[in-house]
């Protein structure tokens, strides 16, 4: 006898559902097969599930049992197909009426003695099962949570596998779990911009890049406090949406990053800080199963790098698609799997190898040489991404020692969210959302300046040998000014002050 148990995998960070059959005889007894381009993990289970059929106080059929995993072309990876495997097995010897499992997904490890462990990537499991009409799903209860932030399908809690079999078959019927509720109030941060002295100006320019969603990069000597500005960068942000913490918590629960939380839900914008020793495929994603990297897990948030010149060249061309695009493609033999990176980079780096050029209280020891290297470790093409570009100078013994009260990130964060709103409004009928989205023709209609303007820009394209890319940059950045001043037109001096953050030579 044959049965058909309906199961999922992950590819990349979405979900593909599968058909796991079982069939019996036709060779030799007690020999399990397991077809349908299996991995070695996958293979394996074949031993999990016999000792675990056992463990459970069932016997192990002595047949030969083939198992097929459908479709064929799919790459099967992972040892999230034991429990649908168990129950293939069990129901294709008549320990389950297969009527009992119709239009149901299983999925879970299988431990030697019968237990059930958690799995990654079960929210992209939930969301495939609701939008194939799967009414119900069978899950370890450690992942119960997370499936249960998909509504309208019914999540059943299994600690073990005679757990499945005794409510299967109306022994002993598992209560419902119930359906998480969607809590974006834990949004406290460490954090606070009231807690850096000075730097009045790379906040205010920190404050713009959260505003329109624009890269910024930061220059400075060590100790002048840039990562602590990145590390504060979150606290201003505008808060998340329900569909974007979905989002953000379907690709940490893909990568395995969700084992160590409690809920089920993030909260938080990402912010992400992979060290300048990681490797091309930990910082894009890849590998033999391709997983997500730190800009995709930096999705919706903040990636940083400090140390930026640190890393190593060919590597961070690999951000200029992202960058561009807001999505990476990640390229293998039989698939090309594409991960979502939209994120907002903020970069930081010293001026120079030991890090004291241009500063007034430290002397520079390198030569010209090694300075003009330095720079020439980043591409023209990946500083063009940037969008602004500030200098966090040394802080000054008054302001360290100042005892003014500073401002707060959640009164700069009230203006980010407005000037969000604005930017919502705006592009109400267009397929972007903030201002750094804008395509060129979108900035002409959406960034008209005034004759004087026009008159500023004809001088910074002449005098500073601004690049067509550089002009509506700036257009963009005058344009995230004014929305945070609540100004439904670009001024002079929104302008200006866009200007200063261009990059020189660019």
């Amino acid at each position: 006898m044959s049965s058909k148990i309906i199961s999922a995998t992950v590819l990349g960070v979405d979900a593909e559902l599968l058909e796991v059959e079982a069939d019996t005889g036709g060779g030799e007894y007690g020999v399990v097969s397991i077809v349908g381009l299996p991995d070695t993990a996958v293979s394996e289970a074949k031993e999990r599930v016999r000792s675990a059929i056992k463990n459970s106080d069932l016997r192990f059929p002595r047949l030969k049992i083939t198992i097929n995993l459908a479709p064929a072309y799919i790459k099967k990876h992972g040892p999230s197909l034991d429990l649908p495997i168990a129950i293939s097995i069990l129901c294709a010897t008549h320990h389950i009426n297969a009527e009992q499992i119709k239009n149901k997904l299983f999925i879970g490890e299988l431990a030697l003695n019968g237990n059930i462990r958690p799995i990654n990537g079960i929210l992209s499991m939930a969301i495939k099962a609701k939008e194939q009409g799967i009414s119900t799903l069978f899950v370890p209860s450690s992942n119960a949570s997370e499936a249960g932030l998909i509504k309208g399908i019914e999540i059943y809690a299994l600690d073990s596998l005679s757990q499945a079999l005794k409510h299967i078959n109306g022994e002993q019927v598992l209560n419902q779990t119930p359906s998480t509720d969607f809590d974006l109030s834990n949004n406290e941060h460490v954090f606070d911009m009231a807690h850096i002295k000075g730097q009045e100006h790379a906040k205010r320019a920190l404050e713009i890049a959260a505003a329109g969603n624009h890269n910024i990069a930061m220059t400075g000597p060590p100790g002048s406090g840039k990562t602590l500005l990145a590390r504060s960068f979150p606290s201003i942000l505008p808060d998340l949406i329900i569909d974007e913490a979905l989002e953000i918590t379907k690709i940490h629960s893909a990568a395995g990053e969700l084992k160590n939380l409690n809920m089920g839900l993030i909260a938080q914008r990402p912010f992400r800080a992979p060290h300048h020793s990681a490797s091309a495929v930990a910082l894009i994603g890849g590998g033999t199963y391709p997983k997500p990297g730190e800009i995709s897990l930096a999705h919706r948030g903040v990636l940083f790098l400090d140390e930026l010149t640190e890393f190593p060249k060919q590597i961070l061309e690999n951000l200029r698609q992202p960058l561009e695009d807001g999505t990476i493609n990640v390229s293998r033999i039989n698939k090309s799997i594409s991960f979502p990176a939209d994120f907002i980079l903020v970069a930081a780096m010293n001026p120079c190898p030991c890090g004291y050029y241009g500063d007034e209280y430290k002397e520079c020891i390198c030569a010209a040489t090694q300075i003009a290297n330095y720079g020439k470790k980043i591409s023209g093409a990946l500083l063009d991404r940037i969008d602004i570009h500030i200098e966090v100078p040394r802080i000054k013994f008054e302001k360290l020692s100042s005892k003014k009260q500073k401002e707060k990130s959640g009164d700069i964060k009230k203006r980010v969210q407005q000037a969000r709103y604005i930017q919502t409004k705006r592009f109400k009928n267009f397929s972007i959302l903030t201002n750094s989205e804008m395509s060129s023709e979108a900035t002409k209609n959406f960034c008209q300046v005034t004759e004087q303007g026009q008159q500023i820009l004809k001088d910074a394209i002449e005098k500073l040998g601004i690049s067509p890319r550089s002009y509506f940059r700036i257009l963009k950045i005058a344009r995230t000014i004014a929305d945070i001043e609540n100004n439904s037109n670009i001024q002079t001096r929104h302008l200006a002050e866009a200007l200063q953050y261009n990059k020189p030579g660019q």
